[in-house]
Parts: structure tokens; C-alpha cells; sequence
């Protein structure tokens, strides 16, 4: 059989996937090559690889889709393989034939298996006939009450793309367009098709390794069941709560999956797992996932390098893959707030620091000081933890996001750490509607922490941060203890603040928006001191550094200040704020009914018919936008009258851009009871 030696691999990706691939390329002596969009030029994965490529725009439409111009990238670099990574086109049979037509190796599976799986529709139909567990299809032109709740999924793609749950009849002729048009844009395939919707099911899924010798590895099972907008934020390995028989069913349900395509490299099937314990087939990806580091921390494998060795043509290590140990668990950090309907995030981002401890995974796409755009997907990077036990992987995962150092714009790394101590995951009772149930409460206001004490922090920072002399440098920074001499003065604007009076400082929190005013005095003997705040002591005060004692307990606060923002990292988590004047300007307002972009983005359609002068009713879908791979609805607030459209299909625009403009209906006025 022949043999393909890798010299130099072209990864067709971006971002940690592009990072992750080079780690192991470096290991085995294997020269990188990465491709870059316009928006990308400075990006990460650009600065790790030892050549780099340009693909000319921004839109993934334009880049890393066009199969042409990776092809024409690997030949220019001088690449002999191409590693497709995930999403994009990494499920995409003709853009893997390109690659070999090219005389290039494909890091991936055969053609063949790709064209099989690649639809969802046709790879269930083959998945019967291979014996494997099927949720029965659903007709949506014929589909009736008792059909309902139905799933609509994209035939050609996944990660949430295109994925609509509907519990009403009268939405479904909408829904199938939205997810039509969704899953045209995302897979350049509008095909959708429905199944039953299994309420409170769990997402499991078996990863596979095949090589060209007859060996076919199933590497035990995931659980994904942690979703939001159906793409996966918290997984681990083994899934939880499966006895012996099932876990057994699924595995060789996965194995008889990959034999009746085919398959070899790297692979998962995907399965639904009823509230009985009934799995039923979803799909099967043809390419490395997301969450397969937990696979590898438990199995000790690294699944690229399998990837490489697989397509050099050679067999996998053993008949049988190794034993597994332990438990592994993965957090996807992401650059968006749960809190406001997931939204995606977009600015500089100024630390991503993950605290240095045993059994602690960090695979990152970006890093301090690089720019999160409009583009792509918002995840910044996955954390995983691996421990001997379930609850001590939990546990240390927490832990470690807890103590990161993540600063810039909003992320869900509070979400994450609430999840993985909410008391239905430390029990393992998982399935996909966990959000739909908890969000609220895991995006509430945490009991247990104290931003007013962060806040103080921060104040106290900026009391002995040394002001800029009027041309020149700021000097500097030095830290002020209490047996110290004091500061000198400090002068804010025109204002000068008198050492030995009360201070105030105002922040507001983010992304709650939360306003706190600080009182301080600063005596003439040295570290500055809260006014009138009775337990709190301060034995330590620096520019970036904070201790104060609260109720004879030590605490230890950092300080970074960056962005427009104050970071404090505090020992019961971080915190942001906003310095705020210490006048309050006056507002600046917006006309009532105004529609303002929630994020920068594109815009793509409008709802049909809409115009200025057009009746709408509260509610009511008016202008979808896209950011970083995501469709958001912008609705009427109130029912009334379209008095203005702004938006227009193609176009970008940025946060606070004005949309349309809502005319509410007047309230009908009151009738005086007539009177006897």
C-alpha cells in the first residue's frame, strides 16, 4: 500500500483548531502552513505557522470557503498535505478530491465517506440498513399536532446552523424558510429536513479512529448535552450515568457506522439519548471535533497525530485502542453574554491567562492584545481538566476559569463557572434543555459574590496610580503600604482632591450595568482607607495590586486597568468597570421606538413587504442580522407604525447603528362610565 510521508501541512482553518493542529506538527518535525483572510493578517494561528498565506477579503465566503484558492495556497507554500481542521470545509467531498487531484495528501477520510455522510438525510437512510437506531423523519408538508415538537436541521451541515425547534403549526412555514436561508448561507445548501424533538434528551456521542488496514477504534463516549442555540459549551469523557449495556449499544453502533462507509482517520457519531435510555442516531461528522481534546486526556492520545499517521498511509498502533482513565472535562469559552441573549462580543481582547496546574488544558485562538472580530465564531478557547474522578475534574475545571485572567470584552466564563457547580450537572443530570431551565438563574446576580468590595479595589488603586505630568511620561508605579508616606496629590481634570477629605469614585459594572460609588479618604500618613466602611482595612495598596483585610480575612485583589476599563481579579472571581465622570454628563438620547444594532454586523434581509409606513405588531421579526456565524432577530418593540428603515441587506454596521424606528399606537383612550 502506499506510503505518504508528511513533510509540510497546509491547515485549510483558523483560530485554535489551525493552533492546536501546529502543536503537534511541531512535535513530529512537520512544517506549518496557515491561510489567512484580510481580518485574520495578524491573527494567532498566523503568527505560529512557519509560513502563511493570504486569502484576499474578510467573509469566510471569500477565504476559507473557496476550496480554489486553499489548493492554490498549498502549492504556493509548497505544502504536500492538507489538514481541513473543522467547520468550513472540513465535510466537504469536493474540496477533498481538489486536495488530491492537486497531488496533495488528505488529512481526513476517504471522498467516498465524506459524499455518505455529508447529507443527513441520506447518511440516516444508510444507517438503517446498517442496523443503527433511527428517529423516525417527519414530512413537514404533512406534518400535524401529534407530530409536534419537530427538530428542522440543515441536510448539509451542523453546529447549530440552521436548527429551529417548533412547537407551534402555524410557525413551521416560517421556521423551514429562516432555516433554509440560515443553512444556504452557512453550507451553501438551503436542504432542511425534520424529526421528532426529544424533550430532556441527552447528546452522546462516540468518537472513532479507523486506519486503511481493517482497525477501527471507538474510543468511548462524550457527553455534549450543554448546549446554547444547539452548539455545544461544556463536555466530557465518559458520559456520565450510562450503564455498561448502553454504553456498549453505542459503541457498536459507532463501529458498524464507520465500517458501512468505509471510514478512516478521525470521527464522531453523534447519538440522542432518550430520558429511558433509548440512543437514537443523529449524524455522524466526517472530521476532528471540538471537544476532542477530553478524548485524548483520558485515553492519553494525541488524535492529530493518529490523523497523520493515518494518512501517511500507516496503521494504527494496536488492534485495540488503550485503556482509558479517569474523567476529562472541556469548557468552551466564548466571546458573548448570556445574560443578553448570547450575544457575540467584539474588541480587543487584553489577557487570556489560565492559572498553571496539573492535569489543566488550554487550547487557544487568540491571545493578550489581539482583536475579536464581527466575522467568525466568537470562541476565544477551550479549557479542559482532567482528574481521576468525575468530581475532581469538575472541580479543578472551575477552579481554573474562576482564577483566569480574562479581559476585554464581555465572555460566558461566569456562565461556565456556574454551570459546572450548579447542583443538576455535579449530579450528572444532563440533557440539551439544561439552559432553557437554569440561564436565568446562572445569569442572576451571584449571592455570593461582592463586586462593591471589587469596586473599593479598584478605587484604591487609582488613589495611589501616579497621574501623567503634563508632558511627559507617568512615572513609575509604587506601591503604598500603611507605614509608607502618603501620595502626593492627585489632580482629576480641573478638580483638585483634597488628601485628607472624603474621595468618590463612581464605576459601573459590567455587562450588568450596575452603578457604585466609593468613598475613600486619604490621610496624610500614607495608603489611602475606605470612608465610613466599617471591617475593612486596607493593609496594602498599589497601582495594580490590593489587599485588604474584611472581617479578619486576608484578601488579595489585582488590578489592571486597559481598554477604557478597570479589570479586578478577585478572589471570588473577576470583575469589569467602567470609570464613570464624577459629574454625570447629561444623556444623550435616542428617538422613542428607536431599533439600535445590539452588535456589529451584516445585515441580511429584511421582513418581506417592510417599509416606511408599514403596520407592525409587537414582537414581530423585522431585520435579521448576522455576527460570527449566528443569525440575531431584531423585533418590533411595541405594535405600531414603521416610521423609518435604515437597514439594508448586505450592509455592515456597526453597535448602536440605528435600524428602524417603531411608532407605538397610541393607548385607546378611556371611556367614562355612564352614570345611572
Amino acid at each position: 500500500m502506499r506510503r505518504d510521508v508528511i513533510h509540510s501541512l497546509l491547515v485549510a482553518n483558523r483560530g485554535e483548531i489551525a493552533c492546536r493542529i501546529f502543536r503537534t506538527c511541531r512535535d513530529l518535525g512537520i512544517t506549518t502552513v496557515a491561510v489567512y483572510s484580510d481580518a485574520d493578517a495578524h491573527a494567532l494561528h498566523v503568527r505560529e505557522a512557519d509560513l502563511a498565506v493570504r486569502l484576499p477579503g474578510a467573509a469566510p465566503a471569500d477565504t476559507y470557503l473557496r476550496g480554489d484558492l486553499v489548493v492554490a495556497a498549498a502549492r504556493a507554500a509548497g505544502a504536500d498535505a492538507v489538514h481541513p481542521g473543522y467547520g468550513f470545509l472540513s465535510e466537504n467531498a469536493a474540496f477533498a478530491a481538489a486536495v488530491q487531484d492537486a497531488g496533495l495528501v488528505w488529512v481526513g477520510p476517504p471522498v467516498k465517506a465524506i459524499e455518505l455522510m455529508a447529507s443527513k438525510t441520506r447518511a440516516k437512510e444508510l444507517m438503517a440498513g446498517a442496523g443503527v437506531p433511527l428517529l423516525a423523519p417527519v414530512d413537514p408538508a404533512v406534518a400535524g399536532e401529534s407530530d409536534l415538537p419537530l427538530l428542522l436541521k440543515a441536510a448539509a451541515g451542523g453546529g447549530g446552523r440552521g436548527m429551529r425547534i417548533v412547537r407551534d403549526l402555524g410557525s413551521l412555514p416560517g421556521e423551514l424558510l429562516a432555516a433554509a436561508a440560515e443553512a444556504a448561507s452557512a453550507f451553501g445548501d438551503g436542504e432542511v429536513f425534520a424529526e421528532p424533538y426529544v424533550e430532556r434528551g441527552r447528546h452522546v456521542e462516540v468518537q472513532v479512529m479507523a486506519d486503511a488496514h481493517d482497525t477501527v477504534w471507538a474510543l468511548g463516549t462524550r457527553d455534549c448535552s450543554l448546549q446554547r442555540r444547539h452548539q455545544k459549551v461544556i463536555e466530557e469523557a465518559p458520559a456520565p450515568g450510562l450503564d455498561d449495556g448502553l454504553r456498549e449499544r453505542l459503541h457498536e453502533a459507532a463501529v458498524a457506522a464507520a465500517r458501512a462507509v468505509g471510514y478512516r482517520g478521525a470521527g464522531t457519531v453523534e447519538f440522542l439519548v432518550s430520558a429511558e435510555g433509548r440512543p437514537y442516531f443523529l449524524e455522524m461528522n466526517t472530521r476532528l471535533q471540538v471537544e476532542h481534546p477530553v478524548t485524548e486526556a483520558v485515553f492519553g492520545l494525541d488524535l492529530v497525530a493518529l490523523q497523520l499517521r493515518v494518512a501517511e498511509g500507516e496503521p494504527l498502533p494496536a488492534p485495540v485502542p488503550p485503556q482509558p482513565s479517569g474523567h476529562a472535562v472541556e469548557a468552551r469559552l466564548y466571546a458573548e453574554d448570556p445574560a443578553r441573549d448570547w450575544q457575540p462580543q467584539t474588541g480587543t481582547l487584553l489577557a487570556l491567562e489560565l492559572p498553571d496546574a496539573p492535569g489543566l488544558r488550554l487550547d487557544a485562538g487568540y491571545t493578550g492584545g489581539d482583536t475579536i472580530g464581527v466575522h467568525y465564531d466568537p470562541m476565544l478557547a477551550k479549557v479542559i481538566a482532567h482528574a481521576p474522578t468525575r468530581p475532581e475534574a469538575v472541580r479543578l475545571l472551575a477552579r481554573a476559569l474562576e482564577r483566569a485572567r480574562v479581559h476585554g470584552p464581555v465572555t460566558n466564563r461566569d456562565l461556565l463557572v456556574r454551570s459546572l457547580r450548579h447542583p443538576d450537572f455535579a449530579a450528572a443530570r444532563l440533557d440539551t434543555g439544561f439552559y432553557d431551565r437554569h440561564l436565568a438563574d446562572l445569569t442572576a446576580p451571584d449571592p455570593g459574590r461582592d463586586p462593591a468590595r471589587a469596586a473599593l479595589a479598584a478605587a484604591l488603586a487609582e488613589a495611589v496610580r501616579p497621574a501623567a505630568p503634563a508632558g511627559g511620561r507617568t512615572p513609575a508605579a509604587a506601591g503604598h503600604r500603611a507605614d509608607a508616606g502618603g501620595p502626593p496629590p492627585t489632580r482629576f481634570g480641573a478638580w483638585r482632591n483634597v488628601p485628607s477629605g472624603p474621595q468618590l469614585k463612581r464605576y459601573r459594572g459590567e455587562p450588568d450595568g450596575t452603578a457604585y460609588e466609593i468613598a475613600y479618604r486619604t490621610p496624610r500618613t500614607g495608603t489611602p482607607e475606605p470612608h465610613e466602611a466599617p471591617g475593612i482595612r486596607v493593609l496594602a495598596a498599589a497601582p495594580d495590586r490590593v489587599t485588604l483585610e474584611v472581617d479578619g480575612v486576608t484578601r488579595h485583589f489585582t488590578v489592571t486597568v486597559g481598554g477604557g476599563r478597570v479589570h479586578v481579579d478577585a478572589p471570588d472571581g473577576s470583575y469589569t468597570f467602567t470609570a464613570l465622570p464624577r459629574f454625570t454628563d447629561p444623556a444623550t438620547h435616542t428617538e422613542p421606538g428607536s431599533l439600535l444594532a445590539p452588535m456589529p454586523g451584516t445585515v441580511v434581509r429584511v421582513a418581506e413587504g417592510l417599509a416606511a409606513g408599514a403596520a407592525v405588531e409587537a414582537g414581530q421579526p423585522l431585520i435579521w442580522l448576522e455576527a460570527m456565524k449566528m443569525e440575531h432577530r431584531i423585533l418590533a418593540p411595541a405594535s405600531g407604525t414603521l416610521t423609518a428603515l435604515h437597514a439594508v441587506p448586505g450592509h455592515q454596521v456597526e453597535v448602536g447603528a440605528l435600524l428602524a424606528v417603531v411608532q407605538e399606537d397610541p393607548a385607546p383612550a378611556s371611556v367614562p362610565e355612564e352614570t345611572a
